[in-house]
């Protein structure tokens, strides 16, 4: 006999139909409200296609030199941008470049979205200790939660398609944008805010003018993880219909053929670095930026 058979039965039957009850009610709301959380999400859906039409019709040599401009302005170093134009040729060469193509596309608006979201919410968190105090606990949810979890409600919502996918992609990789935003904020040397107080700068100044600029290394720290945990759920979003690099992996695993779903894997770990490489250099560039600056 198990240890918990001697729980009472009654307590446990009441659980299990307060389970049920729920699962009834969420299903009788995304039945009824379904509709308009979709129309919510429509000016998203059309960015998401929006981007992928463009980046998927746009010539690849276009596409190529852009990408590597990207990482050459972005990093400032060479081989980091000769890292980026060997790695989309090889993703070109080896037939990958149109589901590279939408994993980018996917990841360009999850990570707009995220930012949209996340800094605000950042913001508002180092302005007050209770806010900071209520959010925390949900973060820790939604960043430990397992991303499987996250495709239940959005397909119970929304159904099959780009937009479910996204949003659970959205929920999974939000938390560090906002928890890098609220530390770097908080973390701004308070004489610099004085000096910026005794200039009659006004709380919209301060926090335009001062801190967000001084905070701007830990936020592209927190937009360098949010890519990175974005990434790490495209294969599983790419089970309720999320085109790109993940569907390919699926159907290896299904059809159990080896090298497609190791050249899709290195695919996504080659986008993965070259996102990660571009924003830590970045991040460091402002970083070194605003020492000098500071420092004057």
């Amino acid at each position: 006999m198990a240890w918990y058979d001697e729980f009472p039965a009654m307590g446990r039957t009441e659980l299990r139909d307060l389970k049920n009850a729920i699962d009834k009610g969420f299903r009788a709301w995304t039945r009824e409200h379904g509709g308009t959380v979709e129309a919510i999400f429509e000016p998203i859906k059309d960015l998401l296609i929006w981007s992928e039409r463009l980046l998927l019709n746009t010539p690849w040599p276009i596409i190529l030199i852009a990408i590597t401009a990207i990482a050459w302005f972005g990093s400032r170093k060479i081989p980091i941008t000769v890292g980026t134009l060997l790695t989309l040729v090889l993703i070109g060469y080896f037939d990958m470049w149109e589901d590279t193509m939408r994993t980018v596309s996917m990841m360009f608006v999850c990570t707009l979205v995220s930012i949209v979201i996340g800094i605000p919410i950042g913001i508002a968190m180092s302005k007050s200790n209770l806010l900071e105090r209520m959010i925390t606990p949900v973060l820790d949810i939604m960043q430990t939660m397992p991303g499987f979890v996250y495709l239940i409600p959005v397909v119970m919502l929304l159904g099959i398609g780009k937009v479910p996918g996204l949003l659970a992609v959205v929920v999974y990789a939000i938390p560090p944008i906002i928890r890098l935003t609220n530390l770097g904020i908080r973390l701004v040397d308070k004489e610099v805010l004085e000096a910026a107080d005794a200039f009659g700068s006004s709380s919209w100044q301060r926090l335009k003018n001062v801190q967000i600029p001084l905070a701007m290394p830990t936020i592209m720290a927190g937009i360098n993880q949010t890519i990175m945990m974005a990434l790490a759920l495209v294969v599983i979003a790419s089970m309720i219909g999320v085109q790109g690099l993940g569907q390919p992996v699926l159907k290896a695993i299904a059809n159990q053929q080896f090298t497609l779903g190791v050249f899709n894997g290195l695919a996504i770990v080659g986008i993965a670095i070259i996102f990660d490489r571009v924003s830590q250099a970045y991040g460091k560039r402002l970083q070194s930026h605003s020492e000098v600056v500071h420092g004057n």
